[in-house]
C-alpha cells in the first residue's frame, strides 16, 4: 500500500483468521430478519382471514362457506338448529325407535361452532383450508351425559331382543322341540357414544352396537330333553297298584308330562293329579271316599256322623313312579293306596261348640196345603244348615233352587202389593220364622224386609219375606261359635231353632202401633183382576233389641216400620 494512502481501520483488524466465521454470523442474522418479516406476513394472513368461514366449508350437510361468524351462526341455527329439534332415529340390528334428543340430554350450539370455524389461529391448516377448501366440519354438540346414559338405559325394551329358550312340549301326544335362540343387549357405552357422534351428521339410522346374550335352556340342553320325551311316548306304562295293573296308554302319558325349565334345564314332570284320576278310570273300585264329618238331627238334638277316611292314590308318589318308569326300559310303575282324610273332621265339628238350643221360634201354618207342603221342603233345605263364624247365611241360597223342579208349586204370594200366584208360595213365613230365631239368638241382622201388609199370624214389625234377586234374609254368625240351623213341620206349626253355645242375652220390645189407616175398598179391571177380601189395616210400628255380652250392651237397635192397608179388591165387570 502506498504510504501517502490513508488506512481504514476496523474493530476486527488482527483477527484476519476468523473471517469465515464472520460470514456465519451475518448470515444467521439476515435470516433472522427473514423469519421475522415471514412470520408477520403469516400472522397477517391469519388475521385477514379470521372471522371468516374457509370456503367450500359444510357443517351436518349445511354450506356455510365464506360466510362472516354472525352470517354461519345465523345459518346454522335456521338449518341445523331445527334438524336438532327433530327425533333421532335408532337402530340395533332388526329394531328401530325414536328418541328426543332433548330428553337425552343433546344440545346443538350453533355459535360455538361458528367461532369454532372463524376464531384466529397460528394452525396452518386453517390457512390452508382457506385456499383448497374447508370441507365437512364437526358441529360442537353439548351432552348431558346422566340425561344420555337414561335415555340409553329407556331404550333396551324396544332395541333390545330376549333370548328364546328352549322348549320341549307334546303336541297330540307327539314331542316337539322349540329351538333356542339368542338375545341382544345394548353396549351401554358404545351406544352413548354413538348417539352422541352420529347425531346431526349421520343420514339415516344411527346404528347402536349390540352384543348376544345366551338362552337360559340352550339348544343342547333342549335336544336332551327332546330325547327324553321321545323316551317317554315310546311305550304305555302299567301302574301296579293294589291288585289291579291298570295300562297307561302313550297319550295319557304325553297329557300328564310337561318339561319346566329349572336352573337352564328342562325338568320332566307329570301331573299327579291327572294320573290318578287316568287310573281310577281304568280300575274297577279302587279307591273308597272319605266320609266328611256332618251333623245330623236324632231324637230332636244334633250329633256328629261319619269322619271315617278312604283311600287314595299320593299324586306325587305316582308322579314320581310314573317318570321313573316312562324314562327307563322297565315300563311298570308300582304305587301304594294311602289313607284319605275327610275335608271335614269330627274333631273340627266338635270344636265348633254346637251343644245347646239358643233360640226357637215358631208360626201357626194356614189351612192351603200346597202352601204347607212348600214350606215342608223349605224346612227340609234349613234343617243342618251350618254357619261358621263369621260367615253369612242366606236364606235364598239355602232354599235355592225355588223352582217347580227344586219341589216347590204355586201357592199365593204378594207380588207389588197384589194378592197372586207363584212358585213357592208361602216361603215368606219361612222367612219370618228364621229371621226370628235369628233376633233372638242374638245374631247380627245384615239383611231383611217386612211385608207391604201385616199379616195376623207374624209378630207385627217382627217379621220378613224374600223375593229372589229382590230381596233376601240374611244374618252373620258374628259369635266365636258355629250356628247350626235346625227346622221342621209339625203341630201346624213352622219350627226353626238354632243350635250353638250360649254367647248373648237378648232382651226385646216393641212401641204401639200409630199412623193407623183402616182398609177402604178398591176396584180394579182388566184380565189379571183378581177380587181379595179386606185384611188388617196400615199402620206405624218400631221393635227394639237389645243385646248384652257379659252384661255390657253391645247392639242398641230400633226397626221402624209401616204397614199399608190390604184394601179389599173388587173387579169391575
Amino acid at each position: 500500500m502506498p504510504p501517502d494512502e490513508e488506512r481504514v481501520t476496523s474493530p476486527f483488524d488482527g483477527f484476519e483468521e476468523d473471517a469465515p466465521r464472520r460470514g456465519w454470523v451475518r448470515g444467521l442474522l439476515w435470516t433472522g430478519v427473514g423469519v421475522l418479516v415471514l412470520g408477520g406476513l403469516y400472522a397477517a394472513a391469519q388475521w385477514y382471514v379470521a372471522d371468516k368461514v374457509p370456503s367450500d366449508t359444510t357443517v351436518a350437510g349445511v354450506d356455510v362457506g365464506g360466510l362472516s361468524r354472525t352470517a354461519a351462526a345465523e345459518e346454522l341455527s335456521a338449518s341445523v338448529g331445527a334438524r336438532a329439534a327433530e327425533p333421532v332415529t335408532l337402530s340395533a340390528g332388526d329394531a328401530t325407535t325414536t328418541m328426543d334428543p332433548a330428553a337425552a340430554g343433546l344440545t346443538f350450539d350453533a355459535d360455538a361452532t361458528a367461532a369454532e370455524l372463524t376464531a384466529f389461529s397460528l394452525d396452518p391448516v386453517r390457512l390452508w383450508d382457506h385456499v383448497v377448501g374447508g370441507g365437512e366440519q364437526e358441529p360442537v354438540v353439548h351432552v348431558d351425559d346422566a340425561a344420555l346414559d337414561a335415555q340409553v338405559e329407556a331404550l333396551r325394551g324396544s332395541l333390545e331382543t330376549e333370548p328364546v329358550d328352549g322348549t320341549v312340549q307334546f303336541v297330540d301326544g307327539a314331542p316337539t322341540a322349540t329351538p333356542a335362540a339368542d338375545g341382544t343387549e345394548l353396549v351401554a357405552d358404545e351406544a352413548a357414544r354413538s348417539i352422541e357422534e352420529g347425531w346431526l351428521v349421520t343420514d339415516g339410522p344411527i346404528e347402536l352396537e349390540t352384543e348376544p346374550v345366551g338362552p337360559d335352556v340352550t339348544q343342547e340342553e333342549t335336544d336332551a330333553a327332546l330325547a327324553v320325551a321321545q323316551q317317554v311316548v315310546s311305550a304305555p306304562v302299567v301302574v301296579a297298584v293294589s291288585d289291579q295293573s291298570p295300562e297307561l296308554p302313550v297319550e295319557v302319558l304325553a297329557g300328564a308330562a310337561s318339561f319346566t325349565p329349572t336352573d337352564g334345564d328342562l325338568a320332566l314332570a307329570f301331573d299327579g293329579p291327572l294320573l290318578v284320576e287316568a287310573v281310577v278310570e281304568r280300575t274297577n273300585d279302587l279307591l273308597t271316599a272319605a266320609d266328611d264329618a256332618h251333623f245330623e238331627f236324632s231324637g230332636g238334638v244334633p250329633v256328629i256322623t261319619g269322619g271315617e277316611p278312604g283311600t287314595t292314590i299320593d299324586p306325587a308318589a305316582i308322579s314320581e313312579a310314573v317318570e321313573t318308569a316312562a324314562t327307563s326300559t322297565d315300563r311298570t310303575a308300582a304305587v301304594e293306596l294311602v289313607q284319605s282324610d275327610p275335608e271335614q273332621s269330627v274333631a273340627a265339628l266338635e270344636a265348633l261348640g254346637v251343644k245347646e238350643k239358643v233360640s226357637e221360634f215358631s208360626t201357626p201354618l194356614t189351612n192351603n196345603a200346597v202352601r204347607t207342603e212348600n214350606l215342608r221342603v223349605g224346612a227340609s233345605k234349613v234343617n243342618g244348615q251350618l254357619v261358621l263364624p263369621g260367615e253369612t247365611f242366606s236364606l235364598t241360597e239355602a232354599l235355592s233352587p225355588i223352582t217347580v223342579a227344586g219341589g216347590y208349586r204355586s201357592a199365593g204370594i204378594v207380588e207389588n202389593g197384589r194378592h197372586i200366584e207363584g212358585v213357592g208360595g208361602g216361603l215368606s213365613q219361612m222367612a219370618t220364622t228364621t229371621y226370628n230365631a235369628a233376633f233372638f239368638a242374638g245374631l247380627e241382622d245384615v239383611e231383611h224386609r217386612q211385608h207391604s201388609y201385616w199379616f195376623s199370624r207374624y209378630p207385627a214389625g217382627r217379621e220378613a219375606t224374600i223375593y229372589v234377586g229382590a230381596l233376601d234374609l240374611k244374618f252373620k254368625n258374628d259369635t266365636p261359635y258355629g250356628v247350626l240351623m235346625q227346622s221342621w213341620v209339625s203341630g201346624g206349626e213352622l219350627h226353626v231353632a238354632v243350635w250353638s253355645t250360649k254367647h248373648y242375652e237378648v232382651e226385646t220390645s216393641a212401641s204401639g202401633r200409630s199412623n193407623v189407616v183402616p182398609p177402604t175398598t178398591v176396584t180394579q179391571s182388566g184380565p189379571d183382576c183378581a177380587p181379595t177380601p179386606a185384611g188388617n189395616p196400615g199402620f206405624t210400628i218400631t221393635n227394639y233389641r237389645k243385646v248384652y255380652l257379659d252384661g255390657e250392651l253391645v247392639k242398641d237397635e230400633a226397626d221402624r216400620w209401616t204397614y199399608k192397608p190390604d184394601n179389599e179388591v173388587v173387579c169391575a165387570p
